[in-house]
């Protein structure tokens, strides 16, 4: 296998989101405003009773991973839940969400969030959930790694969840001495997001630690890691097919024109257009903030 180098290589640094909510963005902030079809991908820590509460989504997919203690989630088309350490949710946003996402235990709750641009064709379907529980996650386990097997495929296993982007979201533990070689589709753009412990990804940089994201080149087979550490290393690898279509984004509004942003303000004021239930909905977690 012929591995993708590694092109570039920043910390994610801590910045306040939500209300009191701390963030480590490593995708969606200045160093790097997108990365084709990515829009954001958050490291958060979030402790009652901050959080993130109601807000509006159109015109993309979010997918939570948590890592530690629990969040609920509630939108105003009725449907709550809460996902756990270990749990997913791929939500898409489609025409239109507004919900809200607060913390469901006590002391910190920790976990990954990853925005996923859709295809014009894709931006105003119906909204919906795939929500998977830790033990329903595929996993593998090889010559001292560990892969969670959230999209795509790896060590012989395939995830179960539906990606109208094209995506590969793979969670691996590598024990010390561990060597990986994971195939990453040609056309994909794909990176590494470093959780814990230190590694290695290419040979001609320095060992990466926690919080770091690199971005892969395009051109090489896949990725090629090794743990040199005698503690465990973990990160995400994650890839997706280019859209290739011009982004026109406003917060938490990502569409392909300024025309499509102006309406879909227009849609959300209005509440118009899939936001009609935004009018009368507030969030238990909402109402019990009194603000």
């Amino acid at each position: 296998m012929a591995p993708r180098s590694v092109v570039r290589k920043f910390l994610a640094r801590p910045q306040h989101e939500g209300l009191g909510a701390v963030v480590r963005r490593s995708i969606g902030r200045f160093e790097l405003r997108y990365f084709d079809p990515f829009l954001v991908l958050d490291e958060f820590s979030v402790s009652a009773p901050a959080g993130f509460p109601d807000h509006p989504h159109r015109g993309f997919e979010t997918v939570t991973y948590m890592l530690q203690g629990a969040v609920t989630h509630e939108d105003f088309e009725g449907h709550k839940g809460t996902i756990e350490a270990g749990d997913l949710q791929w939500m898409t946003a489609g025409r239109g969400i507004l919900h809200s996402e607060m913390p469901a235990a006590e002391g910190t709750q920790k976990g990954l969030q990853l925005w996923i641009n859709l295809s014009s064709k894709n931006k105003m379907i119906q909204p919906r959930y795939q929500e998977i529980s830790s033990e329903n996650i595929a996993e593998a386990t090889k010559d001292g790694i560990k892969v969670r097997i959230i999209a795509g495929e790896a060590l012989g296993k395939i995830s179960p969840i539906y990606t109208r982007t094209p995506t590969m979201y793979l969670d691996f533990t590598l024990k010390p001495g561990a060597h990986l070689q994971q195939p990453i589709p040609k056309s994909y753009n794909s990176f590494v997001y470093v959780l814990e412990g230190e590694g290695i990804f290419d040979s001609r940089t320095s060992p990466t630690s926690a919080h770091h994201l690199l971005l892969l080149s395009a051109s090489g087979d896949g990725l090629e890691a090794c743990n040199k550490s005698t503690k465990p290393l973990r990160f995400i690898l994650v890839g997706g097919e280019p859209l290739g279509e011009p982004v026109a984004q406003l917060g938490p509004f990502v569409m392909n024109t300024q025309q499509e942003i102006d309406q879909t303000v227009e849609d959300f004021e209005n509440y118009a257009n899939g936001f009609e239930k935004a009018k009368h909905w507030r969030s238990e977690a909402r109402i019990g903030l009194d603000y």
